[in-house]
């Protein structure tokens, strides 16, 4: 068969396709009790465990103490005998290396007894500890090849779960993945350093409002809205670039997009519906709170999204989302993708990551409550981050670096690579009257919407509007990174934000401890430090459109970064100031650091490189062989037209000659062009500049052939039949 042939089928089969029935019976567990129901949650331990030992982990897990490892051996005997309650056959220790994806090694409960039969064992140490191979996981020189050893060790905050397949269970533990020297190979460790670290100076920021230190610990808090693309298996193997690279490589735009606006909020499809309906059963067992979904702007795009969590819990739970949706995606004859741009000229995906602070007693300190200019707490907390956004603009940027970010960051569909603040009309208000006068009297009402229907009732109206163009939005009691990718963890952009929020607190509360010991008022204290960061720092803050070139314009007046590609922004990893940060706070090394920017820089050029060898392969194997079959038909029929002297237009015939010859010129350039030698920020700058322009070149050529060549010659499937084909 045919590659066009193959892909006529496909059509067939997609449109043939008929849901399972009878998969889910939701009736047999509500959801209130399939919640967690998979999950060695803190109920499960405190049933099973001894007080004693319940209580030791209570305080690791609640106020961030150190573990006891003589309860090691009691906790992994119970979670054993739980997880072989739920079918469990192994157990894994799961961890997140700095390919950002999920890495897990099992191991069986099994062990032979030596008398020919076996006995189901997990004690403390393979609980505390695992030990995987490190050298084949990227580690930007920390480790050399030879050097295998690093270690997998319990993070005691982030519960343990069950995973299931058809055949078995596996009890999954989340661990943190260090080298044999002790430095951070993955993406949990500095994460939990930095959470330890922002804690630290909240703690300080609290005992000057009269807080007691004793209190429980002040976690930052996370929510990432994932957005991601869903189209059918039979198109998704007949595309090697959406198989191998995550994105189409080429495809000529369709006649009808995003433009009407009407997939945005939709009707959901009756299979996407089915698919979407059994992930949530899956997250819901596996205690994901997933609250949101709904359809995306493009067509074939969605979303999901949960409810707040501790930052650590919120990255695992964010990297079992991806997972779950690809696995159940395949159930329903459908491929999930989360690159950023899967397809050129329709909005790609990002993962709008929502962040706060506080804690079950003090719960969120980013509330502003109803009277927020009385809030000096929240004013604190709140300055603070503007301070650090301001102050670490650059960093910010760097954390959501990547080559597939680059595809959508600064289009009219994503916030723009100038990182800056929106805070609403009230919050600005505030802002405006603390800077003007040294002490905000007020705040804007917040009030009721008449609808002007008297069926309708009056709606509670927001003291400000929404802004869609802000990467760092105020949304009412957190804040929105709305510029994070869809394809990476958030656990980078969270390390970012804890930290330099960190730092922001540390320098509020020094400044305040500071006129506490020299007798100052505390109240005078608060409202000139607020005075002082928000002259300082109001250059972050802009409530305007984003996306125009004026506001280009006005944000180079105002000297904030602009770093529109990744390759601008990752040298900023390893600034003195950034080294400095970190190193003070004990989140990363120096070390540490310039081993992820080379880490970063590696992934940058491989997935530069993997899409230039997949776009000559394509180009030459499918889309040239396609473009001269059609050139040979319209030459045959124009030879055959002129031998029964009939007069012919050769336009047609003429153009793909043309676009077929610069197709061949764009390939053969770009087979001239290549990435080599180490990862450097010159191989990512010359990955950049030259060979991400020389693909898109003869993507040029082949996306207009598409638009000429037969339908029924064209080998792959197109934008059309994948987005709108049900």
């Amino acid at each position: 068969m045919s590659g066009s042939q193959a892909r006529l089928q496909a059509i067939a089969n997609v449109t043939n396709y008929e849901p399972t029935e009878g998969l889910l019976n939701f009736t047999e567990n509500p959801t209130s009790e399939l919640f967690g129901s998979n999950v060695f949650s803190m109920t499960q331990m405190e049933q099973r465990l001894p007080k004693e030992v319940f209580a030791s982990l209570q305080k690791t897990i609640q106020k961030g103490e150190r573990l006891d490892s003589s309860i090691a051996d009691i906790v992994a005997n119970v979670m054993k005998d739980w997880a072989i309650e739920k079918g469990a056959t192994h157990y894994a220790h799961v961890f997140y290396p700095l390919t950002g994806s999920t890495a897990e090694k099992h191991d069986s409960f099994l062990v032979p007894d030596g008398q020919g039969s076996a006995i189901l064992e997990f004690s403390g140490e393979n609980l505390i500890q695992g030990e995987p191979d490190g050298s084949s996981f990227p580690s930007g020189g920390i480790r050399a090849t030879f050097e295998a050893r690093g270690y997998t060790t319990w993070d005691v905050t982030s519960p343990a779960h069950i995973l299931e397949n058809p055949n078995g269970t596996t009890l999954c533990i989340p661990t943190a993945f260090v080298s044999w020297t002790g430095e951070s190979l993955d993406k949990k460790t500095p994460l939990l350093r930095s959470m330890q670290a922002i804690n630290l100076q909240a703690q300080r920021v609290l005992a000057l409002f009269g807080h007691s230190k004793e209190d429980d610990f002040i976690a930052p808090t996370a929510g990432a809205e994932q957005e991601y693309f869903l189209v059918d298996r039979n198109f998704y193997f007949m595309r090697s670039d959406l198989l191998t690279a995550g994105r189409t490589l080429f495809g000529a735009k369709p006649p009808k997009g995003q433009e009407f606006d009407d997939h945005y909020f939709g009707a959901i499809p009756e299979r996407v519906l089915a698919c979407m309906l059994e992930t949530e059963r899956e997250l819901f067992k596996l205690g994901v709170p997933v609250k949101t979904r709904h359809n995306e702007v493009a067509p074939g795009q969605y979303e999901i999204a949960p409810v707040f969590e501790a930052a650590n819990i919120a990255t695992d739970h964010q990297q079992l989302t991806t997972h779950v949706l690809r696995q159940v995606a395949a159930k329903y004859g459908m491929a999930c993708l989360t690159h950023e741009k899967p397809f050129a000229e329709l909005n790609g995906s990002g993962k709008h990551l929502n962040w706060s602070l506080g804690s079950k007693k003090h719960k969120n300190l980013l509330n502003p409550g109803k009277t927020p200019h009385d809030n000096k707490q929240f004013l604190v907390f709140c300055t603070a981050v503007i301070r650090a956004v301001h102050k670490y603009a650059g960093l910010l940027r760097a954390s959501i670096a990547s080559a597939g970010n680059d595809l959508r960051l600064g289009g009219h569909e994503a916030p723009p690579a100038i990182i800056s603040i929106f805070l609403g009309d009230q919050l600005t208000d505030i802002f405006e009257q603390i800077k003007n006068s040294g002490e905000a009297t007020s705040s804007r009402p917040t009030g009721f919407l008449d609808t002007g229907a008297n069926v309708l009732p009056n709606l509670p109206r927001h003291s400000g509007d929404r802004n869609r163009t802000s990467p760092f939005a105020f949304t009412g009691n957190r804040f929105e990174f709305r510029a994070v990718g869809s394809n990476q963890t958030i656990a980078g952009p969270l390390v970012v934000m804890n930290t330099i929020v960190a730092e922001s607190l540390d320098f509020m509360a020094t400044k305040l401890e500071e006129a506490q010991a020299d007798s100052v008022d505390f109240e005078t204290a608060v409202t000139k430090l607020l005075k002082e960061v928000i002259t300082d720092h109001e250059a972050v803050i802009f409530n305007g459109d984003g996306y125009t070139q004026e506001w280009i314009d006005e944000a180079q007046r105002r000297g904030l970064p602009n770093f529109p590609k990744a390759i601008d922004a990752l040298p900023e990893i390893t600034k003195p100031e950034s080294i400095a940060l970190f190193e003070k706070y004990e989140v990363l090394s120096k070390r540490e650091l310039h081993s992820r920017q080379e880490v970063y820089l590696e992934q940058y050029c491989m997935s530069v490189q993997v899409e230039r060898a997949l776009t000559i392969e394509m180009a030459k194997t499918q889309i040239f062989p396609a473009a001269i079959r059609y050139q040979n038909e319209l030459a045959q029929t124009c030879a055959n037209l002129k031998m029964i002297g009939y007069e012919f237009d050769t336009n047609t015939l003429d153009r793909i000659t043309h676009y077929v010859k610069e197709l061949q010129d764009s390939i053969a350039t770009l087979e001239q062009i290549d990435i080599k030698g180490e990862p450097s920020l010159e191989q990512a700058k010359h990955a950049c500049q030259t060979v991400v322009p020389a693909n898109l070149a003869v993507r040029k050529w082949a996306d207009l052939l598409e638009g000429e060549v037969a339908d029924d010659l064209w080998p792959l499937p197109t934008y059309q039949e994948m987005l709108f084909i049900r």
